[in-house]
């Protein structure tokens, strides 16, 4: 080979082994080139016109043919059958997961558009005008026990102290809590 000049990109060849990771590319950017369409439209069609679904598909069987690509790449006329036939069966997969769990739309009819949120815009500003009565350490643990839904041993971890120093202060939070809403007159325990 002359100096200067670039050697053409490898392509995909059936005829030789799958062993290292530049040739299972090769193999799956061939697979893209050659049949990608093809499946996304034949997915697609199976899937009543759905071309996202039908690239999900494909996807899903790029993925597949890239795991047994060892196999995949020593068989010449087997490889195309291969794709379609696991293309078809993710589709049929797909249409038993919809008929177990179909998705749910709701017509627009039966939105209630009357309920608005102003309780709970009210409910959110009382406990965060009783949060700021509450001391830092305080207000800390239950932003980040209940807003944050951190667990014990979480929240000891992010603080830096024992989770019974976290226990304890979530009582007394919860504690201070409770009065700076009665105080307000919001609980009446």
């Amino acid at each position: 080979m002359e100096t200067g000049t670039t050697a053409p990109a490898p392509t995909w060849s059936h005829d030789r082994n799958l062993t290292s990771d530049a040739d299972h590319d090769a193999f799956i950017r061939d697979i893209y080139d050659q049949y990608g369409p093809l499946l996304v439209r034949y997915a697609a069609r199976l899937l009543d016109g759905d071309w996202h679904k039908g690239e999900d598909i494909f996807q899903e069987t790029a993925a597949r043919a890239w795991k047994h690509a060892r196999f995949l790449g020593t068989r010449n006329e087997g490889l195309r059958p291969w794709l379609f036939t696991v293309t078809k069966n993710l589709v049929i997969d797909h249409h038993r997961a919809r008929r177990v769990r179909p998705s749910e739309h709701m017509p627009v009819e039966e939105l209630d558009a009357s309920s608005d949120n102003t309780a709970s815009t009210i409910d959110s500003h009382v406990v965060s005008q009783a949060l700021g009565e509450l001391n830092e350490q305080q207000r800390t643990v239950i932003c980040l026990m209940y807003y944050l839904e951190c667990s014990v041993a979480q929240a000891a971890e992010h603080l830096g102290i024992p989770a019974g120093t976290v226990k304890s202060r979530a009582f007394y939070a919860m504690r201070a809590l409770r009065r700076a809403l009665e105080k307000q007159g919001i609980l009446g325990v």
